[in-house]
Order: C-alpha cells, then sequence, then structure tokens
C-alpha cells in the first residue's frame, strides 16, 4: 500500500515522524538526548499519522529488517538533517564537512539489531538500489549513498522514476466501454483476487489495442492502482539493461502502486518482452495481436473491436439523445468503421452540439470518424486528397458502368450480405477489391478518387514495389500492417505497381517463386476479409496470372482515349476560373496523349500564360506540348499539331 502522499496532513505528518526518528538515530550515535523524551515525541509522531509513514511503508513492501530500515534512515537523515551529519562526522572522528557522510561501519557499531548480511548484493537494500555503496574504500569504510527517488519518496513526495518516464505513458481510464469488454473486466478481476499468492501474468490477446488499454485500465482502477504502458519495441534488449530495468520497474510498481501494461506491435521479438515478465513479480498485462507466453503463470483473454451493434450502442452513450435523429448515419457509421470505444468516445468529444443542428449532424459525424480513425494509416501510406468528380472521368461506358457498380457494392454491402442474407452462403470473402489495369495517365488514380468522393472515404496509395521485400515474411509483415491499421477506418485502398507483386507465378519454379505465390495469396487473403475498397493498378494486365484475376471482384480496363475522348477531356481540363482563348479543341484531340499527359500540358500552358500576363492560347498548348513530349523522348508529327498557331 503507497502513503496517501497528496493528503497534506499525512505529508506533515510524515515530516515530523522522520524529524523524531533522526532524533533517535542522533541518540544512537552519542548525541546528548533525553531518551525518554524523543520515545515520547516518536510515540505522538506515530499516533498523528493518518496513514503509515512512508519509512513504513517502503520497509513492509521490501521486507526490511529493523536494523536495514534504521540504516536507511541513517542515510537519508544524513541528506535531509544537517546536525545528524555533524553527528556522524564526530561518531567518526572527522571534522564537520561540506557533505557528510554515513558508514556501514558506523551503523554497524551504533544501531541496534546490526547485521552484516543488511548489505550483501541480494538484500533488499541494495537489491532494490535502495542504498549505493562507494566501493573505492571498501564496504564498511566507503560511503552511502541513498537514492535520490527514495530519498523523495521517505520525504512524502512520490513520483514515477525520471529514468522510466521517456518509455512509460500513463494510461487514463475508460470514459464508456462495450458490454463484451466489461464481461472481460469483471471475470478477469475474479480471477485476479482468486490468486492467493502472485498476481499472474495477464496476456490480452486480439484486433483491439485500445479495447485492451481499456480493460487493463478499468481492473487496475478497481484494484485502487494506476496503469503505465510501455512499447514492447522500447524495452532494453541487452541482457544487463533488461535486468536493471525490470529490477527498477518491479521497485517503482511497489512504490506508486501502479501496474505495467506492454504492448506489443507485430514483429516485436518476444525476448525482451518474456525476460521481463519472468523477472517481475507485480501485476503486468502484455496485450497485442499476438502476445508470447512466459514461464510465469499466466491467465489470457481475448479483446476484440466492438462489433456493428456495440459500436451503435457506445454512439448512444456518448451522443445521447442527439443519435435518435441519425438512426441511419449510425448504421453506416458501424458498417463502414471499426471504432474502438476510446476511438467513439474521442470522436464524439466535438460532436454533442453539432449533433442537436439539424443538417450537420449526419456529416459531422461521418468526418469525425473519418478523422479520428487516420492516425495509424497516416505512417504507413500515403493518403491522397481527391477532388475529382464523375464528370471530370473521360471513358467509355462500360467501364463507366462497371465503376459505378463498384460504389453500388461498397454502398449497399451491410443490406445485401447481412439483411439479405449473402453473408451466410459460404463466398470466399465479402471484401470488395478491383483491379485497374492501363497505360500511365489512362485515369486510374482519378477513378479511385471519384469512388472515394461519391462514397465519403479516405484513399491511400501504397507503392507494392516499396513493400515487397527480399526477405522472407516481410512483405507480409508490411501488408499486414497496412490492412490491419486500415480496418479501423475502411479506407479505401489504391494499391500502385501491382505488377511488382503480381506476375506469371503460379508455375513454382524455385523457393523465390514459392514465396512470391504466398505473398500474392496473402494479399488477396487479406483484399478478400477488408472490409473496405481494395484497389490494385497495374500498366501490365498481362503479366498478371489468370488464376489470381479471377480472384478479383471486378478487372476494369482503362483504354488509352481515343480521338473523340480526348476532345472531351480537353473541354474539361482547364478550372472555370482559368482564363483561355476560344481553343480549337478538335486539333488538340489530334495530339496522341492520355489524359495525364494532357492534364501536363494545360498546367504548363497555364504557367507560360501567367508569366507572359495573358490569357491561355493555343500557342502556348503548343510549347508546353513539345515539352511535355520531349519528356517522354519523342517528337511530335505534324499531324498532331497542324493548325496549332
Amino acid at each position: 500500500m503507497k502513503p496517501a502522499a497528496t493528503s497534506v496532513e499525512w505529508c506533515d505528518a510524515n515530516q515530523a515522524y522522520l524529524v523524531t526518528e533522526f532524533a533517535r538515530l542522533k541518540l544512537r550515535l552519542g548525541a546528548e538526548h533525553d531518551e525518554h523524551t524523543i520515545a515520547v515525541r516518536l510515540e505522538e509522531a506515530h499516533a498523528a499519522l493518518p496513514a503509515p509513514a512512508a519509512i513504513d511503508t517502503l520497509s513492509e513492501l521490501f521486507g526490511l529488517s529493523a536494523f536495514e530500515r534504521d540504516l536507511l534512515l541513517l542515510v537519508a537523515g544524513v541528506e535531509m538533517d544537517a546536525e545528524l551529519g555533524r553527528v556522524c562526522a564526530a561518531a567518526l572522528g572527522q571534522s564537520p564537512a561540506p557533505r557528510p557522510q554515513a558508514t556501514f561501519g558506523l551503523a554497524l557499531a551504533a544501531l541496534d539489531h546490526s547485521h552484516w548480511s543488511a548489505l550483501a548484493p541480494m538484500a533488499p537494500l541494495r537489491r532494490w538500489r535502495l542504498l549505493e555503496v562507494d566501493d573505492s574504500a571498501g564496504l564498511v569504510n566507503g560511503r552511502l549513498r541513498i537514492d535520490e527517488r527514495v530519498l523523495h519518496y521517505l520525504a512524502g513526495v512520490n513520483y514515477l522514476d525520471p529514468r522510466l518516464q521517456p518509455l512509460l505513458s500513463l494510461v487514463p481510464a475508460p470514459q464508456i466501454m462495450g458490454e463484451k469488454h466489461r464481461h472481460v473486466c469483471h471475470s478477469l478481476l475474479e480471477r485476479l483476487r482468486e490468486q492467493s499468492s502472485a498476481y499472474p501474468v495477464v496476456l490480452l490477446s486480439g484486433d483491439d489495442v485500445d479495447g485492451q488499454a481499456d480493460v487493463a485500465a478499468d481492473v487496475a482502477a478497481h484494484l485502487h492502482m494506476q496503469l503505465y504502458r510501455v512499447q514492447a519495441d522500447d524495452l532494453p534488449a541487452n541482457p544487463a539493461e533488461a535486468d536493471a530495468f525490470a529490477m527498477l520497474w518491479q521497485r517503482e510498481a511497489a512504490l506508486l502502486g501502479v501496474i505495467l501494461l506492454i504492448h506489443c506491435q507485430d514483429g516485436t521479438p518476444a525476448k525482451a518482452v518474456v525476460h521481463l515478465a519472468d523477472r517481475s513479480s507485480n501485476p503486468l498485462f502484455i496485450a497485442g495481436r499476438d502476445v508470447p507466453s512466459c514461464k510465469r503463470a499466466t491467465i489470457r483473454f481475448t479483446v476484440n473491436k466492438p462489433d456493428g451493434t456495440e459500436q451503435k450502442q457506445l454512439w448512444q452513450q456518448v451522443l445521447g439523445q442527439a443519435t435518435v435523429r441519425m438512426n441511419g448515419t449510425l448504421d453506416g457509421v458501424a458498417s463502414q468503421f471499426s471504432l474502438s470505444a476510446r476511438a467513439i468516445a474521442t470522436a464524439g468529444a466535438g460532436l454533442r452540439d453539432v449533433a442537436e443542428s439539424a443538417g450537420h449532424a449526419d456529416s459531422a459525424l461521418w468526418n469525425a470518424c473519418r478523422s479520428v480513425s487516420r492516425s495509424r494509416l497516416d505512417d504507413l501510406a500515403q493518403r491522397l486528397d481527391p477532388v475529382a468528380g464523375w464528370n471530370d472521368l473521360v471513358l467509355p461506358e462500360a467501364q463507366q458502368r462497371t465503376l459505378r457498380q463498384i460504389a453500388a457494392h461498397a454502398k449497399h454491402r451491410l443490406m445485401v450480405y447481412q439483411q439479405w442474407g449473402f453473408a451466410g452462403k459460404g463466398m470466399r470473402g465479402l471484401g470488395i477489391n478491383a483491379l485497374f489495369a492501363g497505360e500511365s495517365g489512362t485515369g486510374k488514380t482519378m477513378a479511385a478518387e471519384v469512388l472515394a468522393n461519391e462514397l465519403h472515404l479516405d484513399v491511400y496509395r501504397i507503392d507494392l514495389s516499396g513493400v515487397v521485400s527480399k526477405y522472407i515474411g516481410e512483405t507480409e509483415r508490411n501488408l499486414r500492417r497496412v490492412f490491419d491499421a486500415a480496418e479501423t477506418s475502411g479506407a479505401m485502398l489504391l494499391f500502385d505497381e501491382a505488377d511488382a507483386l503480381f506476375g506469371k507465378r503460379s508455375e513454382v519454379r524455385d523457393s523465390h517463386d514459392r514465396y512470391a505465390n504466398i505473398e500474392v495469396s496473402y494479399l488477396l487473403q487479406r483484399m478478400e476479409a477488408y472490409r473496405g475498397l481494395a484497389i490494385l493498378t497495374t500498366n501490365m494486365k498481362a503479366a498478371l496470372d489468370v488464376a489470381f484475376s479471377r480472384r478479383l471482384s471486378f478487372v476494369v480496363q482503362f483504354p488509352f482515349p481515343d480521338q473523340q475522348q480526348r476532345e472531351l477531356i480537353w473541354r474539361r481540363i482547364f478550372p472555370a476560373a482559368t482564363p483561355v482563348e476560344e481553343l480549337e479543341y478538335a486539333k488538340l484531340a489530334r495530339l496522341s496523349m492520355s489524359g495525364g499527359n494532357i492534364r501536363s500540358i494545360a498546367l504548363n500552358a497555364a504557367f507560360l500564360a501567367a508569366d507572359e500576363g495573358t490569357v491561355v492560347g493555343m500557342r502556348h498548348l503548343l510549347q508546353a506540348a513539345h515539352t511535355e513530349a520531349a519528356k517522354r523522348e519523342r517528337s511530335l508529327s505534324d499531324a498532331e499539331t497542324r493548325g496549332w498557331v
């Protein structure tokens, strides 16, 4: 039990008790004091304490003997009581020094119940780094120093050791919690209260990182303790440093009355986690999707994200009566986003006032969910800012229809799969995925932006050529991080350069082909299970194996635009605010360029016109077209540019 350090009454009483204890030690060292008076004062100071004194709590926590307790007080007193320092100097036959000292030899000679084992390396005073010995003068005559953290604790100031502060973060108690997580907390508390001796290690697995922290924090609060979290990757790997960390944490856990939560990310080496768990007897949580086992007794619980029904209930807790007018939106939010209770509380914090105003509540709720679910994915992929709409997309009618079918699948997934029962038909996966194939600049990325705008989703671009690794298993780990982060928002995932991973690899010739097939299968498996929309893009559809293509929901071929389509692109390429002269779009359409190239030409021409202080004209477009052609290492034919100027 830790002292009530927040109580002013206790702090004052603890200070008075320390002063009286120091007076008792001066008496033992030969100072002229009335023993009876000191005994009475000590009894009165002890009776005035509203809770045990810090020295008594510490002695009980670490099992100090009476002599070890007095030895610790002696070394603390030399730091805190100038008179005690002078008494020690006199007892050692020394003149008063600027920095007085206490020695083990002095304590052995002057204090009651002395024993040599008090400063053995594994005895509490040294094992828990309560005291340190200056070895240069030997064990008996060397100066004893008290750890500064321990000195402040004895004085009534209790705080996390600064050596741990950079690694640990305090986890607040949850604001809201779903019923399933409350049941886990209740079951876990029952199991812990059944323990007659040391607490077991609690393993929390599952996909809800926030929920695991909430469960651990709630259990800690019921045990009248606080919870600190450390990332497993931050634990020291060096054995000596790991031992020092374990010792320091155990000491802090005892002094503060706190519990540690170790969060294991994908690929975290288990050795450091197990090392700490096996060397600690304090309450400990280990959380993550996959958590390692250890030698200590363990109990395991699974903590997954709340399902759609639970999410709606949590939103109702956060928004109250405002949810009555948002039933339709809540259904969509619960279908699209996979938010933890903590994320829902965060997103809903600023929504209560907005939710009361008609016309804005639905969009505010949706955008709040998008915002709160971005943080993890922003670190792993490039978020695009979709601005294109259907009118910006110039494609043949067949491709337009397919894209609108993709949008319909995404919009009505919940109705068809859940309400209409298709989810129970044993299909391979309920994810919506597509392949966009075509030359560079033919509109693949723009089509993804159009879909994102239509569905009000974030879109993230992942360059597969940067994800693929030569190391076995690393590609899957990279993909797993992306999909796990994206599950929260159901964001659209745009995997560029699919041919970096896909290819005609189903025929296994060597181990590289075998592992390549494993990587492809893993990506397709995650795409099929993904609750959002996943799109692959490639410039070389022919390079993709037919067997893999069959596992995709949609395949959209983006053709090189013909002359009629190019004219339409030219007519739509300039923003309404751009000053242009009467352009001859039919002549511009003779230029055999993709939509992406046409946009580059239009943009470059706009800069040329702006530099001249005039409107965009055909001569600016001709100059920009030559620049674009040179970039592509081709020349413009006379047939393409005849009559432009």
